[in-house]
């Protein structure tokens, strides 16, 4: 039983592009190396147990898989939901997917059950594969009742095939081919996953992936970041993970809850770190805050670790500098900028920041997020809320001036999956020599300035709109955020758009040296600081919040709406 043949297409041989032909070849050139640990337990001494896949066992099971599927009637452009931690599974089941040129439909579970049916609805997945409690949810909820025909659990406990069963069905089908079996030859425009953002400015979307955003995303990331085949990964943020096959690093995956990053024992880390010389982590600002504060308390380092990469929010200057205390004194912290429709965009390394740009941020300047990675092209055009059809040269405002930021780039997805109505607010087409591109309209609101760097102002649905013009979050917030009893801010409009009044919440650092302010106390030096900058003069109303909402995926997302309902009930702007 063979993989099925790709459709006819006229595209040349050149275009035919499939991302798990990177697990291949890197199985090719280093087979026995580790390719993922995974937590085990502990043995009777305490210590902890990991087991693990090399290169070439994880290219072989997801061979096995890929060829399974098609015995389940699972077949090339078929979606398929996912709903599997992240595991030894996990990745074997995403490379078999890709492989046999199966789009997996990936979700946060930790949503919430209604948008998580919503979600499914849209994607309409032809089967779906999930843990036993993600099966017994799906038959309890509903969940793509109307679309999934094969259901596969991973694990035991639960009714149906399972996938040892499709791995077993692999391996006769590959018995019956002499051991020989070909990767899907999918076209680079091919469906290769539907990937849903986190849901932190409404329901989540699903981002149409292609093979070739995913092979464009390795090799952006491989030469932004001159990531080397034999490095060792620590990501704490598992679809990151996805990118460690392709890339050559051994993945560690950490003993922690991947929903509530903020809330990591950094004790768990810590003995990743160690037990294994970590070359490079991945982890949200929130767990970057949790684990530097934990580290510099205990006067822990790691002088393995050479690269952190933070995504998901801007990363305050002060967990920037706690966290290069923690790593090889060479290290270096990069914060890319992006979103699920694409990334990377834009990056900046701390010394920058710390050096330069952090002390700007404290003034009312936004948060720098460095220049586009190449070939990213970033351009700033007019703050509108209406679709645009197409690009013309005459969208982009000048430097300096604060507008919507788009990108161009071979990582920019195409659309959403059964949402045409946001795509077509978030993405224009641009005619160029090459032929017709697509522009991603970011919905972060920023400038660039005279030496190209693109500098964060905060979501475009987030700014405040008064009667005397509108106010940009991030700027106000960073001149707040200095405040050493202060954790963060977030500013939020209260009233009728157009009519709003600016109300700025603030999240009390728990922290602090010296005598601890009365709430009355701090924010009273927070209003004198705010009368001494242009940028805060218009905000009067202040409110302690106990604990910001946040997003699920990396703690980082202040939910903002939350926080203006919250802010009205409170009558702060009476």
């Amino acid at each position: 039983m063979a993989l099925p043949p790709p459709p006819a297409s006229p595209l040349v041989a050149e275009l035919s592009v499939n991302i798990a032909s990177a697990l291949t070849a890197m199985a090719a050139s280093q087979p026995h190396s580790p390719a993922i640990f995974q937590p085990s337990g502990f043995d009777k001494h305490g210590r902890r147990q990991y087991v693990h896949v090399t290169y070439a066992q994880l290219d072989a099971d997801s061979t096995h898989i890929a060829l399974g599927l098609s015995h389940f009637g699972i077949e090339r452009g078929a979606r398929v939901a996912l709903m599997v931690k992240p595991s030894l599974e996990f990745f074997a089941l995403v490379f078999g997917l890709y492989k046999a040129g199966v789009p997996p439909v990936i979700i946060d579970p930790g949503i919430g059950t209604k948008p998580l049916k919503t979600c499914l609805a849209e994607a309409a997945p032809e089967a779906f594969i999930g843990i036993p409690l993600a099966q017994a949810a799906r038959a309890l909820m509903g969940w793509a009742k109307a679309s999934s025909k094969v259901n596969i659990t991973v694990g035991s406990g639960w009714f149906g095939p399972k996938l040892d069963d499709v791995r077993e069905a692999g391996k006769r089908a590959l018995s019956q081919q002499n051991g020989s079996a070909q990767i899907a030859a999918t076209r680079a425009d091919e469906l290769a996953a539907i990937l849903f953002t986190s849901g932190s400015t409404g329901i989540p979307k699903g981002a149409v992936y292609s093979h070739g955003n995913f092979a464009a995303q390795v090799e952006m990331i491989r030469s932004a970041y001159d990531i080397q085949p034999g490095e060792i990964d620590l990501p704490t943020f598992p679809p990151f993970a996805l990118f460690d096959p392709a890339l050559g690093m051994t993945t560690v995956l950490p003993e922690m809850d991947f929903t509530k990053p903020a809330s990591v024992n950094p004790e768990r880390i810590e003995e990743a770190l160690t037990g294994f010389g970590v070359t490079n982590m991945f982890g949200s600002p929130a767990l970057l805050n949790t684990v530097s504060r934990w580290a510099e308390a205990e006067g822990k380092t790691f002088p393995s670790l050479r690269r952190v990469i933070s995504a998901g929010a801007p990363v305050p200057a002060h967990v920037l500098a706690r966290t290069r205390l923690m790593m090889h004194p060479d290290g270096e912290i990069h914060t890319p900028y992006g979103a699920t429709e694409s990334l990377p965009v834009a990056s900046i390394e701390s010394r920058e920041v710390l050096g330069e740009t952090a002390e700007k941020t404290e003034n009312g300047a936004g948060v720098c997020v460095g220049r586009g990675v190449h070939p990213a092209e970033v351009r700033i055009i007019g703050i509108t809320d209406d679709a645009i059809t197409m690009w013309t040269d005459d969208l982009v405002v000048p430097t300096g001036t604060i507008g919507e930021i788009t990108v161009a780039s071979p990582t920019v997805t195409t659309g959403y999956f059964a949402r045409q109505a946001q795509t077509q607010l978030a993405k224009l087409k641009e005619s160029t020599p090459a032929g017709e591109r697509v522009v991603h309209r970011m919905g972060d609101l920023g400038y660039q300035d005279s030496d190209g760097r693109i500098w964060f102002c905060g979501r475009k649905s987030h700014r405040v709109r008064t009667a005397d013009g509108d106010l940009y979050t991030v700027p106000i917030e960073g001149v707040f955020n200095r405040h050493p009893q202060v954790f963060r801010t977030a500013l939020v409009g209260v009233g009728e758009t157009g009519q709003q009044q600016p109300v700025l919440c603030i999240e009390r650092e728990s922290q602090t040296t010296g005598s601890r302010l009365s709430d009355a106390e701090l924010i009273a030096e927070l209003k004198s600081l705010g009368e001494g900058n242009d940028r805060t003069r218009p905000v009067r109303f202040f409110a302690i919040h106990p604990g910001f909402p946040v997003d699920i995926r990396h703690n980082a997302k202040i939910g903002r709406p939350t926080l203006a309902k919250w802010a009205t009930a409170q009558g702060a702007a009476r």
